[in-house]
């Protein structure tokens, strides 16, 4: 299986091979593959000019605004300053122009001094330190060759990043775990100095080799690790800890944050110091030979190796990852783990790539997925998907937001009139603008303005102008005294949420100024005047929005005015005859009162969110249009049992509209297809999360024995989601009870 090539952004250049301290887990010398015997000891100028200028080409082929620059090793430091400003100097002037150039290197501090912090601090290479907790968990590996301690020199470094001088170079400690010892004393070793970020890394191992298990647990990594995320949380999470954030971002939908986890294609090519290009390091501790691609910086450009089928396999995502993987619920977070982790020779005899499973710490991973989502899952779900009143306010927040992006957007092209809507805004900000932003259509007004301007139209400007329509519709509501000039078409000056006033003839168009009155508003134009003294009632040219009320049933507003209602797919009605109108709120307070008598709590939620209902042709379904929470297009010539089946199925799909609107409910960065009883074909778990959540509610209505058991399969394949976020694995278990309210009737 091939995938087209990633660019790679990230580029680990191997400055020296040897190294001055003998740790006994060290994935380069102590691991099969012993190719560093054979390269030279730093890398040569032409390596250096080489590589500068095929990553230079690279970032400029891919138009990449970044790229990384790890200086590795063995020690990095081992080169010296000389060969190292060589490196710093070739790199810079190569990307000039180009890319912007990140510089890192990764050191075990004993050389650090102020000459190459000096050296550093010109091209801002940033410095990374392993360290593996306090002195006895460090001596437990990280010594030099006779034995000795290298922990007071490491302290010697981190405490010269840490002076004034040097602080802004300082990138954070790296960790190798060891079970062995006590995860809240390293961790308390590690925070006690205050780094801006801790790397918390799993010690390399494979199936052939795997890592130590004193305590013989199959999670004792997850254990080791679990404590000390439980000791972060107590202190305050005082510094970000990359595996940590990980797993909660793809807990929350996002993306992973390190390469040991998630299913983000990898990005990072290897460089050596004799010039060869490898895979990524780690994979010498699976077999000799095992990074290896076959090529090298002087005859092969970045995208020959990119395209190498070891690279690839890295960068498929879910199919990259072994058939067991693909179907755990915990696979978005954990990504199968680390490839090299995965490595087993016994996979060849059976048929199998080696690499072709899961990770021989899957259990450790699955258990640090679950624990850390078990302690933080009721943080990390969204007050909005379970709070009513809270869905409303974040839709608000989000058509405030885009109201904030109009203006930024707009950048000075709405010309004086937008200047002036705008601080007339301003002016009038409180209750009367927050109800006329709430109406539904006014995001349908603002996505609508906001796609015509990206779209460059030559209306995008007339569409923004409208703002002053709402500005004066809150000042009336508000009963405030700011005049607003607004302007009007066809003869029609529409107030959004209030109704319509005729002050011209069709075809005309023109300003008018409005501002409250003692009982309604005034309309001041160049040849007319117009008072309206009772905004709700129709009189001489106002015909007002009108509520739906009748016979206890709710009073959701008939809005058949506002010229952004038209945004459901299919014709809207213009405005309705008294008799019409009538007849139809008749028909649906009967809609109501049969959801009422069969499914009451649906009936109530609906009753509660449904602000506005605008007629369509025809006898289909109700409609969630492009418009913000609230709003619903009914069919005027849906009556009875369909009319009752209608709103309800058309709330629900403007509920779910609502909380995706504000809410991660699922990552859309697998591969992942799940079926449906009612689906000829799979469907992603958008797809699927939406109908069930839909389709739960006709189950309590129609009390269909199939809908039931349809409905709960489907909840069974949700609840193993891989790429639902936490809050959509929150939503699921809702849904489910409602499910189990419907099945016993």
């Amino acid at each position: 299986m091939t995938a087209p090539v990633v660019p790679f952004r990230e580029i680990v250049l191997k400055v020296h091979s040897r190294c001055d301290l003998a740790c006994d887990h060290c994935y380069i010398y102590e691991a099969p593959d012993q190719s560093w015997r054979t390269r030279p000891k730093a890398i040569s100028d032409e390596a250096i000019s080489w590589t500068a200028r095929r990553l230079a080409e690279h970032a400029e082929k891919h138009v990449l605004p970044s790229v990384s620059v790890i200086l590795h090793g063995g020690e990095p430091l081992l080169a010296g300053p000389a060969r190292l400003r060589r490196v710093c100097e070739e790199l810079t002037a190569a990307l000039d122009g180009v890319a912007e150039l990140d510089l890192r290197i990764h050191t075990n501090g004993l050389q650090l001094s102020p000459r190459y912090l000096d050296l550093f601090d010109e091209f801002g290479v940033r410095v990374g330190i392993s360290l593996d907790g306090d002195r006895s968990a460090n001596d437990r590996h990280r010594r030099f060759a006779d034995g000795r301690t290298s922990h007071p020199l490491v302290l010697r470094a981190v405490e010269l990043l840490q002076s004034e001088r040097y602080r802004h170079l300082f990138l954070g400690l790296l960790c190798t775990i060891d079970v062995a010892n006590d995860p809240v004393t390293v961790h308390d070793a590690l925070i006690a100095l205050d780094p801006p970020r801790i790397d918390y890394l799993l010690p390399h191992a494979t199936w052939d080799a795997p890592p130590a298990r004193p305590a013989g647990s199959p999670t004792e990594y997850a254990e080791w690790i679990l404590a000390v995320f439980d000791r972060w949380e107590e202190q305050g999470r005082p510094v970000p800890v990359r595996l940590f954030e990980s797993v909660l971002s793809t807990l929350n939908g996002g993306p992973s944050l390190t390469e040991s986890l998630g299913l983000a294609p990898t990005d990072l090519v290897v460089v050596e110091t004799d010039g060869t290009l490898e895979q990524v390091d780690s994979l010498k501790s699976a077999y000799d030979g095992a990074a290896a691609t076959g090529f090298d910086v002087f005859r092969h450009s970045f995208d020959e190796v990119a395209a190498h089928p070891g690279v690839q396999v890295r960068q498929l995502g879910l199919a990259g990852v072994g058939p067991e993987c693909r179907e755990c619920p915990v696979v978005r977070s954990c990504g199968g783990g680390l490839y090299t982790h995965r490595y087993r020779s016994a996979n060849e005899a059976a048929g199998r790539d080696a690499f072709d499973g899961p990770s021989v710490y899957c259990k450790d991973l699955e258990a640090l997925v679950r624990g850390i989502e078990a302690r933080t899952a009721a943080r990390l779900v969204p007050v909005a998907l379970t709070d009513p009143g809270e869905l409303v306010a974040a839709e608000h927040e989000l058509t405030r937001t885009l109201l904030a992006r109009l203006h930024a957007d707009l950048a000075g092209r709405g010309g004086p009139e937008w200047a002036e809507a705008w601080r007339l805004t301003a002016l009038v900000d409180g209750p009367g603008l927050d109800e006329v932003l709430t109406h539904p259509y006014a995001r349908g007004w603002l996505l609508t303005t906001l796609e015509a301007l990206r779209t460059n139209r030559p209306d995008a400007v007339a569409h923004a102008h409208r703002l002053a329509a709402y500005t004066a519709a809150a000042a009336v509501r508000g009963r405030l005294d700011v005049p607003v000039t607004v302007g009007y078409e066809d003869g029609r000056l529409v107030l959004p949420t209030l109704g319509e006033l005729r002050v011209g003839a069709r075809g005309e168009s023109g300003r008018a100024e409005v501002v409250s009155a003692e009982k309604g508003f005034r309309v001041r134009g160049r040849r007319f005047e117009v008072e309206v003294e009772c905004p709700r009632e129709p009189c001489g040219d106002w015909l007002p929005v009108r509520g739906l009320g009748r016979d206890g049933a709710p009073d959701p507003a008939l809005d058949d005015l506002d010229p952004y209602r038209d945004c459901f797919g299919t014709e809207v009605l213009p405005r309705l005859g008294l008799a019409e109108a009538d007849e139809w709120s008749g028909r649906l307070g009967a809609a109501w009162g049969l959801l009422s008598a069969t499914v009451p709590g649906h009936a109530a939620a609906a009753a509660a969110a449904l602000t506005t209902l605008t007629p369509l042709a025809g006898a289909g379904e109700p409609v969630a249009g492009r418009h913000g929470y609230g709003a619903l297009g009914v069919p005027v010539g849906l009556t009875g049992d369909a009319l009752a089946l209608g709103l309800l199925r058309g709330f629900r799909r403007a509920r779910f509209r609502a909380l995706r609107d504000v809410a991660d409910l699922y990552a859309l960065d697998g591969g992942w297809l799940h079926r449906a009883d009612w689906r000829e074909e799979p469907v992603p778990v958008s797809v699927l999360l939406a109908e069930t959540h839909e389709r739960v509610a006709v189950a309590a209505y129609d009390r269909s024995a199939r809908t039931l058991a349809e409905t709960r399969r489907a909840l069974e394949a949700l609840q193993g989601a891989a790429e639902l976020t936490v809050g959509g694995k929150s939503l699921v278990a809702d849904v489910l009870v409602e499910w189990e309210e419907a099945a016993r009737g």
